[in-house]
């Protein structure tokens, strides 16, 4: 992935990891586009950086992301990089249904109704790339979060059967794999010591994002201790196998 020149749509860009990514990419020289639920806390992104579009929507909206897609597209006809990066992580005691069938429709549903979407647009680009914000904690859960890191495992594996099948098109898929950051994604997790912070997190970002070509999982050194739970090499070589996809 080319780390200028592009146009970038991130969704969840008015906090967090997304605000982050959309302040590194829009000075990097990109046309930045971020989408988000809370119009106030968009305009005070696009406030801070002159030259940045904000657009609204709602990610557990089916009709409107199918909606938002093709008017996104008809207005930045260059667009090439997608961010799913929305997401909510919301405790639950046992099986809490109407919690769960949020966070799996914002958290995986969301991702895969917007790449569905975007899907033929980015295709026709000369370059262009998907980016997955998932989660360390898709490989080993925090328990009182039950279907949240159900929803990273599902985005995970996803990745990787969406970038086995675009391997032979113009279409990057890479996978961003966060540790606990110091981020608002839960009250007061912002100032959480466990967590790594955010600037830190988002230097080691961006320095792997340079690299050439860029990895497929951007995992840094607080998030591989439990991604490396599941031995990567071993992983590569029975996916290759079980799919029978050769060196093509």
């Amino acid at each position: 992935m080319k780390l200028s020149g592009n146009t970038i749509l991130i969704t969840g860009g008015g906090s967090g990891i997304g605000r982050e990514l959309a302040r590194e990419f829009h000075q990097a020289g990109n046309n930045v586009i971020i989408v988000g639920r809370r119009q106030d806390v968009l305009d005070e992104v696009v406030a801070a950086h002159p030259g940045m579009i904000a657009r609204r929507l709602d990610m557990h909206d089916g009709p409107a992301i199918a909606e938002f897609a093709a008017q996104v597209t008809a207005d930045h006809p260059g667009l090439n990089v997608v961010v799913n990066n929305a997401g909510i992580m919301i405790g639950e005691d046992k099986i809490e249904l109407l919690i769960a069938e949020e966070i799996i429709s914002i958290n995986l549903l969301g991702p895969i109704r917007l790449t569905s979407a975007l899907l033929r647009h980015l295709m026709a680009q000369p370059q262009s790339a998907i980016v997955n914000v998932s989660s360390a904690l898709a490989f080993v859960p925090l328990v009182f979060a039950p279907t949240y890191c159900a929803t990273k495992a599902a985005l995970h594996s996803w990745s990787v059967s969406i970038r086995g099948q675009l391997r032979n098109t113009s279409v990057e898929v890479i996978e961003l794999i966060p540790p606990g950051v110091q981020t608002d994604l839960l009250p007061g997790h912002s100032q959480n010591p466990r967590a790594m912070p955010l600037h830190a997190f988002m230097a080691e970002t961006i320095a792997q994002l340079r690299r050439q070509p860029t990895p497929e999982e951007i995992c840094g050194e607080w998030a591989d201790s439990l991604r490396s739970v599941v031995n990567p090499g071993l992983y590569r070589q029975m996916l290759r196998s079980l799919n029978e996809w050769g060196d093509s």
